[in-house]
């Protein structure tokens, strides 16, 4: 089953408050989706610490009901 680009946006802003999230459905399948999360929270953080926060906000669901994820993190 996939997941709705709402239920993906409302995981990220639970587990980083501040995140401005923005969610893109890329095939049209529910399967395939492009994140780009901008938030304070991030600064100084290395990128790489920005997407694990990203990924462990997700909960493990990488993989499974979350096919694919194309990640993109910003500070505002």
């Amino acid at each position: 089953m996939a997941m709705a680009a709402e239920e993906i946006a409302g995981l990220i802003r639970a587990a980083i408050p501040d995140a401005q999230v923005e969610i893109t459905d890329l095939a049209g399948d529910g399967d395939h989706y492009a994140a780009r999360v901008t938030a304070e929270s991030f600064r100084g953080m290395p990128r790489v610490r920005q997407h694990q926060a990203v990924y462990a906000a997700l909960g493990g669901r990488m993989g499974g009901v979350l096919h694919a994820l194309q990640l993109t993190t910003d500070i505002p």
